[in-house]
């Protein structure tokens, strides 16, 4: 326990540095309330929450839900998206796109192969926009673009699905070919950054988020072009670095991990996982053997970065972050691997010394002890659940996993996961649920929920 808790007092102090909050550095909101008492390890500042692992350290949220229980409100929302909702202080801040005007001819896609795919034959409008945390309400939308896009997306997809991330001064969202951009937390406009249009695989949409560390904006560009991965300096937007990538498409979002002292931002790919040094782009290590179409995000802990695919092929590794340098592929680097019921779409989610994830977006959850990859238990079938696209999230030793019928599972952290409630609301679900003191946001099709229990 006692080792458990420096662990996790190092993980909050590289988080204050990473997201560029020092403690006493707590800046009034601009225009608005002030946010001195905020603390970034009590928020959702970014995808997969503060800790980038799925886990809300200091979150208590309702066990049992539904449209009629424990519901604080319930949003409608004027558009589309998968992105995550980010929570600081008394704000939630999403991304959308919003159709508007008369239907068009669709403009033709440049996607290769692409297929099932929903033809977008309305101009949209892609907006970022701020809640209030407490009653729903929507505060400002801000529209930053208008476009008819090229490509036609999946029918699984949305042209908003790329989660937001602040740092309590500023919201930096993506919307990968419409655009990069930073606002501050009442909605204006600070800057923008055109990176080019994607060509993504079969014509599956963009979802990589961008990433925050200290005064830089990471941004991953894998597609079916020239792929690239970006540094920005988030006060004007301007470029640091840029490194080209010898990838095809993929969607998961990088994080970023402290080694001895140094940053790593770590970008996984069909090809390899590679490890950048965050202050030169220079690459630290690289490992090979993941899948196609790579799509679950990467967790980091214990000193080992984990990362899983299963598109074509199944693979995980377990990597010891001390003495990687270079091509590990193959060397005692790679403390574990394995090959069976790997992660698709869901991302992995890292509570403890347990790492939990879902075989490819299926209802069949497996635990392994993080550090060795040893699998003393299960795997367990998630009976009552269906096709999952949301990532699992986790606080106060409960584990919440939502499948795309908006039915979310509420788990026992423990040896054998104990079932605690089956809720449902009305809507499906494919974004990944926000958990922030005693409340948890569910973004449906059409609507945000809150719940908390009353």
């Amino acid at each position: 326990m006692r080792k458990h808790r420096k662990e996790m007092t190092l993980v909050l102090a590289a988080l204050l540095a990473s997201i560029g909050v020092a403690q006493e550095d707590r800046p009034d909101r601009p225009g608005g309330a002030a946010v001195q008492s905020v603390a970034p390890h009590h928020q959702w500042p970014q995808w997969r929450g503060p800790l980038a692992t799925g886990v809300a350290p200091h979150g208590d949220p309702p066990i049992e839900w539904g449209e009629t229980r424990n519901l604080r409100w319930k949003t409608p929302l004027p558009g589309h998206g998968h992105s995550t909702p980010i929570v600081w202080g008394e704000m939630i801040f999403l991304t959308m796109a919003v159709p508007f005007g008369k239907a068009l001819e669709p403009r033709p896609s440049t996607a290769p192969g692409a297929h099932d795919n929903s033809p977008v034959t309305h101009r949209q409008r892609f907006v970022v926009a701020g809640l209030d945390r407490r009653s729903g309400k929507i505060l400002w939308q801000r529209p930053v673009r208008e476009e008819l896009p090229r490509e036609q997306g999946h029918v699984s997809g949305t042209l908003a699905s790329p989660s937001a991330v602040t740092n309590g001064r500023k919201i930096f969202a993506s919307f990968g070919s419409f655009g990069i951009y930073a606002l501050d937390l009442d909605g204006a406009l600070v800057w923008e950054k055109d990176l080019g249009e994607m060509a993504t695989k079969h014509g599956h949409g963009e979802g990589s988020s961008p990433v925050l560390h200290g005064q830089t904006l990471f941004v991953n560009w894998d597609h079916e072009g020239e792929s690239f991965v970006i540094a920005l300096d988030t006060a004007d937007g301007a470029e640091r670095w840029r490194i080209a990538r010898d990838e095809a498409s993929s969607w998961a979002t990088p994080i970023v991990v402290e080694q001895a002292g140094r940053h790593q931002l770590i970008v996984p790919g069909t090809k390899r996982v590679r490890a950048y040094d965050t202050d030169s782009g220079e690459i630290v290590w690289e490992c090979s053997g993941l899948s196609r179409n790579i799509v679950a995000s990467p967790v980091a802990g214990h000193g080992m970065v984990f990362a899983g695919s299963s598109y074509d092929t199944r693979a995980m590794y377990g990597i010891r972050l001390d003495g990687s340098l270079g091509d590990i592929t193959g060397t005692d680097q790679v403390v574990w691997s394995r090959r069976t019921r790997t992660p698709y779409v869901p991302s992995l989610l890292l509570l403890g010394e347990d790492l939990y994830f879902l075989r490819h977006y299926q209802n069949i959850l497996t635990r392994v002890i993080a550090s060795t990859g040893a699998e003393p238990d299960g795997p367990f079938r998630l009976e009552g659940l269906g096709n999952i696209y949301a990532s699992p999230v986790a606080a106060a030793g409960r584990i919440y996993i939502t499948d795309r019928e908006g039915s979310t599972m509420v788990l026992a952290h423990g040896e054998t996961p104990e079932i605690l409630a089956l809720n449902r609301i009305d809507e499906g679900v494919s974004a990944s649920a926000a958990i922030v003191g005693d409340m948890i946001f569910l973004r449906g099709e059409t609507s945000l929920y809150a719940f908390g229990a009353r």
